[in-house]
């Protein structure tokens, strides 16, 4: 088992920055696959960005493309979430999750380990 505590959210005006971090423990983290999630108020859980067991892969929703980037460091046990020029819409709770699967969508039924969550709030 994997457990995973994301950190960093906060409170940024629209166009502003924040990095997120989850930390693992527990198991060998280069195990696993790696993903943020995130879920706004009376919203569905939707994918964010994902990233191989190696870093070598990774993968972005559209929404976020270009302004987010997702990162590991295997020798920390720690993967990222770098935003930039944030939006009031991507307001919400951010979770990291973890798959230990050869290969991991989008789907977050595949992810086996959850964070917590921390909130990230965009002021307009």
């Amino acid at each position: 088992q994997v457990q995973l505590v994301e950190s960093g959210g906060g409170l940024v005006q629209a166009g502003g920055s924040l990095r997120l971090s989850c930390a693992a423990s527990g198991s060998t983290f280069s195990n696993y696959n790696m993903a943020w999630f995130r879920q706004a108020p009376g919203k569905e859980r939707e994918f964010v960005a994902g990233i191989s067991w190696s870093g070598a892969s990774t993968d972005y929703a559209d929404s976020v493309k270009g302004r987010f980037t997702i990162s590991r460091d295997n020798a920390k046990n720690t993967v990222y979430l770098q935003m930039k020029s944030l939006k009031p819409e991507d307001t919400a709770v951010y979770y990291c999750a973890a798959d230990g699967a050869y290969f991991s969508g989008r789907d977050y039924s595949e992810y086996d380990y959850w964070g917590q969550g921390t909130q990230v709030t965009v002021s307009s």
